[in-house]
């Protein structure tokens, strides 16, 4: 068995304007100071401190980054292009409010958008192979996402020709992946057309059952959708190959409930919290991770609708640390073992 690599923490929530968060070495000493361990790169925008495209061709500059988080003891755990991979499937009903993810000279251009897009993820691919990494976070995109409620009645088809579409435009992605050695790892997420296990296994039906299709695995968007996350990891943890240590808590009522009655966070009957202050049961997920030799990083994604952040990285890393189980070598009843005895063990069965 294996024990889960940690702590993590994903740097996205965090990088500001503001010291220690406006620079690489300044945030990783911050992080470090927190005892983590490994960080979850963010790319793709200007407030990001890794150049992906400038790290798919330059060796030296992927030892450069490495070199500096190494002098604070870190490393990085993945790469995430969750902006970039939300932009690979766009529905037109989101285009304007997507459109901030990509470049001024691609917005207002769908088509281009896309393009650049995909750039980002082939460049993803070799940066992590550059640096070593075996698993990349990412999100799926979306095209059905606007007829996840079957009202209207959905035409025959429709959702049938979304998946096919989306695994056309990952499939080559996935190929660019396979050939670095490296996972793709899709945050199963809201929003997403991957965003449970059913969406997931037709997407995989859609790209041949590809081996570098695999899952980020974050319970707190199951328990907002009332899924069984203890359940998904038995189904799924052949191809959990990444990790979100984050919280959430599910409260209904008589005036609302899944859907969030359009209210802002604070309201909503299912909100993100930080670890151990909401409902998910990490000691029983982490068990099931150790049980099933999960190979990866526990990396904390800072979210909640109450808490401050600076609050939620300092009590993340303890939290992560407490929860992974150091496995063992041995069985714990060794010490009554019988020994080895062919001719016994036939007698026993009256051989």
């Amino acid at each position: 068995m294996k024990t889960l690599k940690g702590p993590g923490i994903f740097l996205a929530q965090f990088i500001g304007p503001e010291a220690p968060f406006n620079s690489l070495d300044r945030i990783a000493e911050w992080a470090a100071g927190l005892g983590y361990a490994g960080v979850q790169m963010p790319t793709g925008d200007s407030t990001s401190f890794f150049d992906l495209e400038r790290a798919a061709d330059s060796q030296d500059y992927c030892d450069e980054i490495a070199g500096r988080l190494a002098q604070h003891g870190l490393v990085i755990t993945e790469l995430s292009t969750h902006l970039q991979g939300q932009l690979v499937a766009v529905h037109p009903a989101y285009d304007e409010l997507f459109d901030g993810f990509a470049p001024a000279d691609v917005r207002g251009r769908p088509k281009a958008r896309q393009e650049w897009a995909v750039r980002q993820l082939l460049a993803a691919a070799k940066a992590s192979q550059r640096l070593g990494l075996n698993a990349h976070a990412t999100f799926s995109g979306a095209l059905a996402w606007p007829y996840l409620y079957p009202w209207p009645q959905r035409p025959a088809g429709l959702i049938e020709e979304a998946f096919a579409e989306l695994g056309r435009r990952w499939r080559p992605i996935l190929d660019a992946f396979d050939e670095a050695g490296v996972d793709v790892c899709y945050e199963i997420h809201p929003g997403e057309d991957l965003h449970d296990g059913a969406t997931f296994e037709r997407f995989l039906d859609e790209v041949g059952g590809h081996s570098r299709a695999n899952i980020l695995y974050d319970p707190s968007h199951f328990v907002l959708q009332q899924l069984d996350y203890l359940d998904f990891i038995d189904r799924y943890h052949d191809r959990i190959r990444a990790f979100h240590v984050k919280d959430a808590e599910f409260r209904p009522n008589g005036r609302s409930g899944v859907y969030g009655g359009y209210q802002g966070w604070v309201d909503r009957p299912g909100r993100f919290r930080s670890p151990g202050d909401g409902q998910v049961d990490f000691r029983a997920i982490f068990s099931k991770l150790a049980q099933y030799d999960y190979p990866g990083w526990a990396v904390l994604e800072w979210e909640c609708a109450l808490k401050h952040p600076e609050d939620g990285a300092r009590e993340g890393a303890p939290f992560i640390r407490d929860h992974i189980i150091r496995v063992t070598d041995r069985a714990f009843d060794d010490f009554a073992a019988s020994g080895v005895d062919a001719d016994q063990n036939r007698r026993l069965l009256g051989l």
